[in-house]
């Protein structure tokens, strides 16, 4: 029996720029096996092709642009060269609604490797050491999926209109990481265990962040109003002038305790701005976790309503 590929450890690509062709090509090969100026080499090479190809058909009178049909210019791929970098390893690239792919369609776990594409960003769902794996460049680190949840998710991809390829052939069994090549400005080698525990500190921070609305600290202006209302209470309960009434004590902490369970909560906007894109909806042990609402807003506004009520009266 074989033992684990590169020693049982996950090869994932955080995105960098707009290269998550590059990042999907090599999750899939798992190992830092391409640049992006490697797949721009393959792109420049298969437009050299595709405009001979047109020059013969037209007998050299067609009009040809210079624009590159295989590379955009803010480094976006097209799925030629995603297949002629893949060939580079005897790897096929078949569109998954093909007829050769219908096993894939019926039974997907018993496949390899997966190429999902929509617009402009590509990434690569894998089986690594018979685990499957989503190697999106967008998440901080590779997220395990079940067997049965791989199934409902390429649906749930077909069906959110995204490309879906599959991938097969003799992949690489092993990438030599003791060499300098074995890394690159944007790969990380990761213990599944480790990449567990990244993806839900991630859904984690996430979840917290959803949970508490942002909302800014109360102003000395907000002490000012909070003192105004509860001496206009006072007022309109008699009980200006008044002291040494335990009644009057009790109502007036009721009324700072009120004041102080309506303040806003204060939420560090730094950790916010750092924490990287969850994947707790894609995990199927893991409920989503609902984007953020205007909760927070609402709350405001229900504490003014309160005390403009209290100030009517």
């Amino acid at each position: 029996m074989e033992g684990p590929i590169n020693g049982g450890m996950l090869y994932h690509e955080v995105q960098e720029s707009k290269l998550c062709a590059v990042h999907c090509v090599n999750t899939v090969l798992q190992g830092p096996f391409f640049s992006e100026i490697d797949l721009a080499a393959l792109a420049s090479d298969l437009d050299r092709r595709e405009h001979q190809m047109m020059l013969e058909g037209s007998g050299g009178d067609a009009f040809l642009s210079e624009e590159s049909f295989n590379v955009s210019m803010d480094g976006d791929f097209s799925i030629q060269v995603l297949q002629k970098a893949l060939e580079v390893w005897d790897l096929q690239v078949i569109p998954l609604h093909s007829p050769v792919a219908e096993p894939a369609q019926v039974d997907p776990e018993l496949e390899n490797a997966f190429i999902c594409h929509l617009q402009d960003h590509w990434f690569c769902i894998r089986k690594v050491n018979g685990e499957w794996y989503n190697f999106d460049s967008l998440y901080a680190a590779p997220q395990n999926l079940s067997k049965f949840y791989l199934s409902a998710y390429l649906d749930s991809l077909k069906a959110s209109g995204w490309s879906i390829f599959l991938v097969r052939g003799n992949f690489p069994k092993e990438c030599p990481m003791t060499s300098g090549e074995a890394t690159n400005g944007y790969g990380q080698w990761l213990l599944p265990e480790d990449a567990d525990r990244m993806i839900k500190s991630c859904n984690s921070g996430q979840q917290q962040q959803h949970q508490q609305p942002l909302r800014t600290p109360p102003m000395e202006d907000d002490d000012d109003l909070n003192a105004a209302i509860a001496a206009s209470l006072r007022e309109n309960a008699g009980e200006v002038g008044t002291s040494g009434n335990d009644q009057d004590d009790d109502l007036e902490a009721a009324i700072a305790a009120s004041l102080s369970d309506s303040s806003p909560v204060v939420v560090n906007k730094d950790t916010n701005a750092t924490t990287p894109p969850p994947v707790a909806a894609l995990s199927d042990d893991t409920p989503p976790v609902a984007p953020a609402t205007s909760g927070g807003e609402d709350g405001a506004l229900e504490n003014e309503s309160k005390m403009s009520s209290l100030q009517d009266k």
